[in-house]
Order: structure tokens, then sequence, then C-alpha cells
């Protein structure tokens, strides 16, 4: 049954997905060659329109659609969606173990043992569950419990390993604060505190306490040599460095999203994961119109 204020938040679940999927949108853009030279010499330019987003985008949809019809997250209804998804359009970006288990569902295998025998058995630590979950975090925002476990919930049919698990907690985490916490100058710092605190224990909560000690102010370059910005597309060199960007610009979508981009790494993961947690914290206005006119129309089912 839908809780009596599902609309208040489903409603802030699609901010945030319009965040995540601008986000999303925009760092994809940046692996083009011409976009890669824009960032290495510092200039700032909007790629042109049309941005299309990827497979990050195409899963947080499928999250939204189920939390819209069930009020929670169903796993079997979860799978199916993301199976149905990704049969309609293969080529959105998806990685290689995400085309064995997505096909296997949507051939009839259940998620569970189709995520549970990806990487040998150990089931898949990459960002996955994170870069879908800030539409979590902000539908649960009024309870940190039902937050992690919800989060837990839709990572694991697709991320099997804990640490896969644990980078879609953190994120959640980051995105409930980031729904309720107050307005003030510490507030990035505190969703990230917020997220290491609570998320469990393992590789990508060492990168988020290693993340809250780095010095105040010090450059993205020194970012990434210590926590990663996903070019091994797992949950502990992605999920740190995403929360470290939203420590840093919290308030402002455009300067949080171009930190983020020249990282470089696994760019458009780290934007979806940035752009829908500071998209909760600036409200429906923190996304320029000009970016959200840019990204392609949103391909609901």
């Amino acid at each position: 049954m839908r809780p009596s204020h599902h609309p208040e938040r489903l409603q802030r679940a699609h901010l945030a997905l319009d965040g995540l999927s601008v986000g999303d949108a925009f760092g994809e853009c940046f692996f083009a060659p011409a976009q890669i030279l824009q960032l290495a010499e510092g200039r700032r330019s909007l790629p042109p329109p049309p941005w299309h987003y990827t497979d990050d985008t195409e899963m947080a949809l499928a999250i939204v659609e189920v939390l819209q019809e069930e009020g929670r997250i169903d796993p079997d209804l979860l799978a199916s969606r993301f199976a149905r998804r990704y049969l309609r359009e293969p080529r959105r970006g998806y990685g290689g173990t995400a085309h064995e288990i997505l096909r296997a569902i949507g051939e009839g295998t259940p998620w569970q043992v189709a995520a549970g025998r990806a990487f040998s058995g150990m089931g898949s630590m990459g960002n996955g569950g994170a870069m879908r979950a800030a539409p979590v975090g902000a539908y649960f925002a009024d309870d940190l419990d039902e937050v992690i476990e919800q989060a837990r919930t839709s990572a694991a049919v697709t991320h099997a390993h804990a640490e896969g698990q644990a980078g879609a907690i953190a994120v959640a985490l980051a995105a409930a604060g980031a729904c309720t916490l107050p307005r003030h100058p510490e507030l990035g710092w505190q969703l990230l505190e917020l997220a290491a605190a609570r998320t469990p224990a393992g590789p990508t909560q060492q990168g988020l306490h290693k993340a809250r000690s780095l010095p105040r102010g010090c450059s993205v370059e020194l970012a990434v040599s210590a926590l990663g910005s996903g070019s091994r597309v797992v949950s502990e060199d992605t999920v740190p460095f995403a929360l470290w960007c939203v420590a840093q610009h919290p308030d402002d979508y455009e300067a949080a999203l171009w930190l983020t981009v020249s990282g470089l790494g696994d760019r458009d993961t780290t934007c979806a994961i940035v752009g829908g947690i500071v998209a909760l914290v600036g409200g429906p206005g923190a996304i320029p119109p000009s970016w959200l006119a840019a990204r392609e129309p949103l391909g609901w089912l």
C-alpha cells in the first residue's frame, strides 16, 4: 500500500531523477575528444545539444516507475523493468556484466541467480547500484533505516556483492540528507559524514572516511589521486569522489557538475550521482533550464 505522503515523496524522487539524468547526460558528453580537450584547457562551454543519457538514467527511470506504482522497491518488479528497458535499448552504455545479468533476467532467469553468479559467484561490486540510488534516498528521506533497506534492495537486483550495495546505500543516505538537513555552509560535509557514518563497513565506507579527511579546499587532482573517480567502475573508487564533489558545492548545480566532470574517470556516473543529490539541495530551480532542455526527453514506459 502506498504511504499517505506518497505524492510528496514522489515529487522528491522526480527531482532527484531530473538532477541525475541531466548530470548523466552532461557527463556522457565529455567522453568526446573535443570536450576532453576543453577540460584539459580549463574551458567551460556547454556541449551542443541534445545530450543523450546512458544506462544510469534508464535504470533510475525504472526505480522511479516502481516507486510510483508500489511506494517501495519491489525487487521482482524492478528486475522486470530493468530487463524490459535493457531489451528495448541495449546500447545505452551498459557494462559487460550488466549485459549478461539483464539479458538473463529478460530470458526468465530469476534475478537472484543472474546477479549472484556474476564474477564467479561473488556478485558485482560495481558502481551501477550507486548511480541510480538518489531517487530512493529522496523518496524515503524521512526514515534513514528505510533508506538503507530500500537502497540495498534496489542494488541487489543486479549487485549481489555487499560493496555494490554499499555504494547505493551511501548515495541514498546523502540524497535523504539533502532533503532533510538544514541549509548552511557545512551542509555538503554533513552529507558526506552522514553517508560515512551509516554505510556498511568496507572499502566504500573507508573511501568516504578518506574523503572527509582530505584538506578543505584541496584540488580535484588530489581528490582523484586519493579516492579515484570511477576509472575502475566499482563502488569504492566512484562513490567517495562523487560525495566529495557534493561537499564542495552542495547548493550550486553547475559548479558541482563542472568540478565532477573535471575529475574524468567514469564521468557520466559520477555526474549522475552528484546531480541527483545537488538537485535535491537546491530544489526545483537548482538545475539550469538550458541544461534541462539540452537533455534528451526521458523515455518513460
